[in-house]
């Protein structure tokens, strides 16, 4: 059996997620403990990097191959997307980008694929001009985005798109949330510092930060302790519009991995939260999170919409529906969504975010407060689903905060890809009559 190596490693991943439909975080956590810990850097650059740029790859790809490979060979056909990525986008000597990805076909017991991958190769490398302004005349191709989702971006945001896709297509940054029962910004600012890790602070979040290059986690003063967590700034700002008290009881109704639960919890952390998700094994996450920040949850695997099979019967003060989504506001963190999701997608997504909406709505009390957030810049799952709640809902009306969390819609507040260099983002606040 071949030694699992980084490119090999990539090809079976991106054949996960490629054909399989299976998310680029469950294939790299399948996969990397068995990779040689040196080489995992570069089996995630490989993954991320062949995503994040797919249908410009694989445009590429079609113009280089005289006919398309089999289905079964999607392993070679994703190998040599890995070898355009280098040639194009790394730092590889281009010697060893092809010797390298050819000997991989090999690996993969595919020793037919290696003339074919080497005379591919090569070809770009003589042809890459030509093939590069061509490449410029597909918008998909040049944007980097399937068609579908380029042409809804361009039909919500028409005078926003190229900002959108270009804001998709970078490598994203990392923040941290200072834990405020244990650190203030300024002062965990100066823990970094006294580690050598350059950062500042993200304004806009009260307790956000910018690293000025990522890093491990380990590496982090305090990180196993619960000092800070990961979390984009657009996310943190959802516990903000919460406008948490003491003495509240908190529904966190789709929970997991627990970024703000965590937060919700670090804000009031006598406060009663009941952490909900539809995923038994993604609310160990939730678990796994709160115990570092020694915090603590009732946790709940059950679909928050269906209140029946979980609901007390006690009504709650505040209410987070973080609903599930296309991630269209996130694609930069996750760009495997440009091969995962499908138009058709949008639809039965909103159908989802109206049940948890309708469902969710009689748990609040009288003047309560109920927060919608999702991680997507589409307007179906956005405003147009707060308008058409509260047309619906007339014991229900939209709260304005004093300090707007993005930019104000005629329903909400939307964050695109890239503004304040955050995630996209939407919020919602809800208030019962």
């Amino acid at each position: 059996m071949a030694k699992l190596t980084a490119r090999l490693a990539a090809a079976n991943i991106l054949t996960e997620v490629t054909v399989r439909q299976r998310s680029l975080n469950s294939a790299l956590a399948t996969t990397l403990p068995e990779l040689d810990e040196r080489e995992r850097g570069f089996c995630q650059q490989l993954c991320y990097g062949v995503l994040r740029w797919y249908p410009s790859l694989q445009f590429l790809a079609s113009q280089l191959l005289s006919k398309p490979l089999k289905n079964k060979d999607a392993d070679i056909f994703n190998l040599l997307l890995i070898g355009l990525y280098q040639l194009r986008d790394l730092r590889t000597p281009a010697h060893a980008a092809i010797s390298e990805t050819v000997n991989t076909s090999k690996q993969l017991g595919k020793k037919w694929a290696s003339g074919l991958l080497n005379a591919c190769l090569r070809n770009y490398q003589r042809q890459q001009q030509e093939l590069e302004t061509t490449l410029k005349a597909n918008a998909s191709a040049q944007s980097a985005h399937p068609d579908w989702l380029l042409k809804q971006y361009q039909s919500d945001w028409p005078e926003y798109g190229t900002q959108v896709y270009e804001a998709n297509n970078q490598q994203p940054p990392m923040m941290l949330r200072v834990n405020q029962q244990q650190y203030s910004r300024e002062d965990y600012l100066r823990q970094l510092a006294d580690a050598g890790i350059a950062a500042e602070a993200v304004s806009g979040t009260e307790h956000g930060i910018l690293l000025s290059r990522p890093c491990d986690v380990s590496q982090l003063p305090g990180f196993n302790d619960g000092a800070v967590s990961v979390q984009d700034g657009a996310a943190q700002i959802t516990a903000r519009l919460l406008d948490i008290h003491s003495g509240q009881r908190i529904l966190d109704a789709c929970a997991a991995p627990g970024g703000k639960t965590g937060h919700i919890l670090e804000s009031e952390p006598s406060n009663s939260v009941v952490a909900l998700d539809v995923s038994a094994e993604r609310l160990q996450q939730v678990e796994s999170n709160l115990s570092r920040l020694h915090l603590t949850a009732t946790l709940k695997a059950a679909d928050a919409g269906q209140t029946e099979t979980w609901w007390d019967g006690e009504r709650f003060d505040r209410i987070l529906i973080d609903a599930p989504c296309t991630g269209s506001g996130v694609i930069r963190r996750h760009p495997d969504i440009k091969s995962l999701r499908r138009p058709e997608d949008i639809a039965s997504l909103s159908a989802q975010q109206q049940q948890l909406l309708d469902s969710l709505w009689s748990l609040l009390k009288p003047g309560g407060l109920m927060v919608y957030t999702t991680c997507s810049a589409f307007k179906q799952e956005n405003e147009q689903q707060i308008e058409a709640f509260l047309q619906r809902h007339p014991d229900a009306e939209e709260v304005r905060p004093e300090q707007p969390p993005a930019q104000p819609r005629p329903f909400g507040y939307q964050r695109l890809p890239g503004d304040d260099i955050m995630d996209g983002f939407y919020y919602a606040c809800l208030r019962r009559r």
